[in-house]
């Protein structure tokens, strides 16, 4: 038979009433912190989940951060290229203007001196930068496109061959993909060589004002209207991706709702339920604390009455 002493009954005792106020303690630590888990033996299946949602969420926000570049970068060309187009479509005025045959020398040399005005703002158009990176000269977006010297008349000299960098700047949008988002200097302003480079055209064009030569300035109406096609063509793929990051972005705020509802059921304490069960933790630990005063208060003088 086992003898129960005074020393086994005190030792229970004290285990029961630490077991109950740790165990209250636990749910006070999740009403004040909100959280179910603040550490990992509290719930090992769940933390690793917790993690794996961490984790997830926060690719997540990269992902968002490079969307949001790319739909700066992708703007930004479109807004310049819209101003090319501007340009092109002056030129194209003043082209049709100049080639009636019916222009006094005078007014051909008033046409040019526009001209001059529309190149030096081509080539500023074509050394853009954004963030202080050149949009048009591929992966050297630190190095100037279009660094055109002075010429004799103060505008630019556009006669020598450029040739713009052909590396693509990448984008990574979403868990593998990746986007191209730039153009190329030569495929908007055209190749060295090609007819209807831009440059040339408008250095063809001056030379034939001032010259006064009808049939060569009615030639460069062709080259423009075909540069204006590639312009425009070079628009409409930018719209296009601007679309598809459009569609990432909307895709990857989706994934985060829900990224972030499924880390919310793993990690969030349930108010309601955890100020029920505090109370009634707190009433057992009360009750534990009186039965214990009880069974501790007999003194070897209550033996002795």
């Amino acid at each position: 038979m086992l003898r129960v002493t005074s020393n086994m009954m005190n030792s229970q005792l004290l285990l029961n009433i630490n077991r109950n106020a740790r165990t209250m303690n636990d749910t006070q630590l999740q009403l004040s912190s909100g959280r179910k888990i603040n550490k990992p033996s509290d719930d090992p299946v769940g933390i690793t989940y917790s993690l794996r949602y961490r984790a997830e969420l926060s690719s997540n926000e990269q992902y968002t951060k490079n969307v949001d570049s790319a739909l700066s970068w992708l703007d930004y060309n479109d807004t310049v290229l819209g101003q090319a187009g501007d340009v092109v479509q002056r030129l194209r005025e003043l082209t049709v203007k100049a080639s009636t045959g019916s222009n006094p020398q005078s007014a051909l040399d008033s046409i040019n001196e526009e001209v001059a005005q529309l190149k030096e703002q081509l080539v500023d158009i074509s050394n853009s930068k954004l963030n202080g990176k050149y949009i048009f000269n591929g992966e050297q977006y630190n190095v100037k496109p279009y660094d055109f010297p002075k010429g004799a008349d103060g505008t630019y000299d556009v006669s020598q061959a450029v040739t713009t960098d052909t590396g693509q700047i990448q984008y990574i949008v979403g868990e593998g993909v990746q986007m191209p988002i730039n153009m190329t200097g030569n495929d908007v302003f055209g190749k060295t060589g090609e007819a209807d480079n831009l440059f040339s055209i408008i250095n063809s064009l001056s030379t034939a004002l001032k010259a006064g030569n009808i049939t060569e300035i009615s030639n460069q109406l062709d080259k423009i209207d075909t540069r204006n096609e590639t312009i425009l063509s070079a628009r409409s793929e930018i719209g296009a991706k601007t679309n598809r990051v459009e569609l990432m972005q909307d895709r990857l705020s989706d994934l985060n709702i829900n990224l972030t509802d499924l880390q919310a059921k793993t990690e969030d304490a349930d108010y309601e339920g955890l100020i029920m069960q505090s109370k009634i933790q707190e009433n057992i630990y009360n009750a534990s604390l009186s039965v214990g005063a009880k069974i501790i208060s007999t003194t070897l003088v209550d033996f002795i009455r």
